[in-house]
């Protein structure tokens, strides 16, 4: 593992400084591969989900997200955190501050949202949970402040997908998120280096010890972590999940 960077405060600074973050971002290799990790708090950290501005129009990409925020507040962390379609509207369940945009989509389709099991990203007060899409129709739907549906899951209950192959050479830069089973643990992953979906959902399984692990995209993967530096631009997203932190 190299030497992990803290979306935090390094130790020893005073408290005059700004207030720590119980954020965690650090580079990770694993079997030939290369991954950022970010690591968020649900109970300690303001974990959002973002998709329309105040007029309805998509944000696309992180600055304008970070534009939309109330005075005295900056955007500590975000990712691009599901599928959508051209007009950046998501394909999946997504639910916005308790307002649904989008219902559950529970049927297998083309392409890597189809692939079932697929499943939701919900946060709820002091906690987030990936859990696949049936599963959460039974348990979750409708309980959730913030909600994203994407695919395929990448573990399931400590078992990776049925359909990813060993010796897939399928491979793209991909991103993702785990949740322990207490839903105290949220982890967020962006390979730095193409992999395939076995490999990638192995690091959730094997590097990072997490039961349940949900695909956000590939190709198109971004990341905006400023305190280590890295703020992608690009193609404009869809649905992103993000941290507010006060503003230094």
């Amino acid at each position: 593992m190299r030497i992990g960077l803290r979306l935090a405060l390094a130790l020893g600074l005073g408290a005059a400084a700004a207030p720590a973050w119980a954020i965690q971002c650090e580079e990770r290799d694993y079997a030939g591969n290369t991954y950022v990790v970010c690591e968020v708090d649900p109970a300690a950290e303001d974990l959002r989900l973002f998709l329309y501005d105040e007029g309805g129009a998509p944000y696309g990409q992180f600055d304008a997200i970070e534009a939309g925020l109330g005075e005295g507040q900056r955007l500590a962390f975000a990712m691009n955190a599901g599928m959508y379609h051209e007009d950046r509207a998501p394909v999946g369940h997504y639910v916005e501050d308790g307002e649904e945009i989008m219902r559950v989509v529970p049927n297998p389709g083309p392409g890597n949202f189809g692939m079932v099991p697929n499943g939701v990203f919900c946060i709820r007060e002091d906690r987030a949970d990936v859990v696949e899409t049936l599963r959460f129709q039974n348990t979750l739907e409708g309980r959730c402040r913030y909600a994203t549906q994407s695919g395929p899951m990448l573990v399931i209950d400590g078992e990776l997908h049925p359909r990813f192959l060993e010796d897939s050479t399928w491979r793209y830069l991909r991103n993702g998120v785990g949740t322990s089973e207490d839903g105290d643990r949220v982890v967020f992953v962006i390979s730095r280096n193409a992999v395939t979906f076995h490999e990638f959902g192995s690091f959730f399984r094997d590097a990072l010890g997490l039961p349940q692990a949900l695909y956000f995209d590939g190709n198109i993967s971004r990341l905006h972590a400023p305190a280590i530096g890295r703020s992608d631009g690009g193609r404009r997203m869809g649905p992103v999940v993000g941290v507010v932190a006060p503003a230094e």
